[in-house]
């Protein structure tokens, strides 16, 4: 998304004297013309990125939930590695990044989704290497903990949406997502092991 992003507003930030390696401010969807065409393909690849994701961990059977988790880890963090060795982006950690444009945009530094990529690899070879009963608390934990992340990352989004460069990122909101999910994590290894 990065490369497409970074084409399609060069005109908005030429305007604006910022850098060409910058992705914010987002041109509005109306102002696009017939680059449209281009977001409707990205659009279309980010959800079909999700669903080969999901089908490849539904090859796992009953432990689809981890295999999930560190299939969409390693690749995020790859993903940022590709980008970086080969467009030189981001510049540092603290670049921010548009995550997904579904349902709405999802903005955040680079390290926050690196940090919850990580957090997915470990959580998901745990759960690979370790299967265990999960309970519902454990489950609930982990469920309202990426729900919270997600939140962080959607906390700017009508300023985003608007042509609005990004703020501050709500690192509280953010840290209090990652604290749940490990705890139902902890908790999952707390139970009695499958099998």
């Amino acid at each position: 998304m990065v490369v497409y992003l970074r084409t399609l507003n060069e005109p908005v930030r030429a305007s604006l004297g910022l850098p060409a390696s910058e992705l914010f401010p987002l041109m509005h969807v109306g102002g696009l013309g017939p680059l449209l065409s281009i977001l409707k393909i990205e659009l279309g690849r980010e959800a079909a990125t999700m669903v080969m994701l999901a089908t490849v961990a539904a090859a796992a059977g009953t432990r689809w939930l981890p295999a999930f988790a560190l299939l969409f880890g390693v690749w995020d963090l790859v993903f940022y590695a590709a980008l970086k060795i080969l467009i030189g982006w981001p510049v540092s950690l603290w670049t921010w990044d548009l995550l997904f444009l579904i349902p709405v945009p999802w903005t955040g530094p680079v390290l926050a989704p690196s940090i919850v990529a990580a957090s997915l690899v470990a959580g998901g070879l745990i759960g690979l290497m370790r299967p265990v009963r999960q309970s519902r608390t454990a489950l609930a934990l982990i469920v309202v903990g990426a729900a919270v992340i997600i939140v962080s990352f959607t906390w700017d989004w009508r300023w985003i949406f608007a042509g609005g460069v990004p703020r501050v990122f709500p690192w509280w909101i953010f840290w209090s997502g990652e604290f749940l999910g490990i705890a139902g994590v902890s908790l999952s290894l707390m139970g009695k092991t499958e099998g």
